[in-house]
């Protein structure tokens, strides 16, 4: 394994692009609604700094990198985009950063559980449940 931090999956595996961002939320519902019908648009849902194909902080990069290593369909939703989701689901989640990962509804964690559950094989347990 990699000393980099930010290079999680070594040098042997190179991922694949799996994921598909989500552009808006439906404005015409309250918040807790838009982001609930955000997460429930697919069984793996991010709510991330940036795109699945333009990161844009090394948290997201590696979550995104992990679901790519494990050819799992998931959508993303970038928060930098509309700063109502961004602070209404760090209320919604109970969780302060990002990025945060649900898998069918329920919140897993973010950067460092994703990351943890990948390498003990939690994660693949989990997503094949």
């Amino acid at each position: 394994m990699s000393d980099n931090p930010f290079n999680i999956l070594g040098s042997d595996k190179v991922p694949v692009a799996g994921g598909q961002s989500v552009d808006s939320a439906d404005k015409s519902l309250a918040l807790n609604e838009q982001i609930t019908g955000l997460i429930s648009s697919s069984d793996v849902f991010v709510f991330m700094k940036g795109t699945p194909d333009m990161p844009m902080c090394g948290f997201s990069a590696n979550t995104t990198a992990i679901l790519n290593a494990m050819n799992i369909p998931y959508k993303t939703f970038n928060i930098l985009s509309d700063d109502d989701i961004r602070q209404g689901v760090k209320e919604f989640s109970n969780w302060p950063t990002y990025p945060q990962v649900y898998f069918k509804g329920q919140l897993i964690g973010g950067n460092d559980v994703v990351t943890e559950m990948y390498h003990n094989g939690e994660l693949e347990q989990l997503f094949n449940s």
